[in-house]
């Protein structure tokens, strides 16, 4: 007779980046972590797993093609009220900040945010946020910053948001198109 054991496995986990190996690296090193991941590419493919399946806490990548990581957020809070939710981006504002914890995210960390701080802050741990010490914004980050605020606000119409702005729809797109200014 063959003796069968079973590992009790972690907390499941959702991981979703479009990014394949980062993706992959990031579930093995939480998998060490005591986690059980699930991975998925783009939000179809996370809210598929997310209803087929407990979900303890879910990672989610900010940009993403075909979807913001954003539009997640509610579907699985009400699918799995209790879950830790987390967004991980490496386009950071205060405006995705603030509009992901209120569409209810649990925290928002900026990469490159190592394993481990993702597992303090899978686990509600104080001090895991990637907040950086403050330090003064360039003029150009705050000028992303305020264009990505009025773009929120306007629910993505680049015509309104331009029209907020002062500044011609064009000169927008031109500037909607660059990659944000470091901090």
């Amino acid at each position: 007779m063959n003796a069968v054991t079973t590992v009790s496995p972690g907390p499941a986990l959702l991981i979703v980046d479009d990014d394949a190996v980062f993706r992959e690296r990031l579930a093995r090193a939480l998998e060490g972590r005591g986690f059980s991941p699930r991975t998925a590419a783009d939000v179809s493919a996370a809210l598929a797993l997310a209803q087929s399946g407990p979900v303890a806490a879910a990672i989610i990548d900010l940009n993403m093609p075909g979807g913001s990581g954003l539009t997640l957020i509610p579907p699985l809070r009400q699918l799995h009220p209790q879950a830790r939710l987390i967004v991980l981006t490496g386009y950071g504002s205060i405006a995705n900040a603030l509009q992901a914890i209120r569409l209810g995210a649990d925290d928002y960390l900026t990469k490159p945010a190592d394993a481990d701080q993702l597992a303090s802050a899978l686990r509600g741990q104080p001090g895991a946020s990637s907040v950086r010490p403050p330090s003064v914004p360039s003029l150009d980050r705050l000028e992303w910053e305020h264009i990505q605020r009025v773009l929120a606000d306007t629910q993505g119409n680049i015509s309104e948001s331009a029209r907020l702005l002062g500044i011609d729809r064009r000169s927008l797109q031109r500037k909607l198109a660059k990659f944000p200014p470091p901090r």
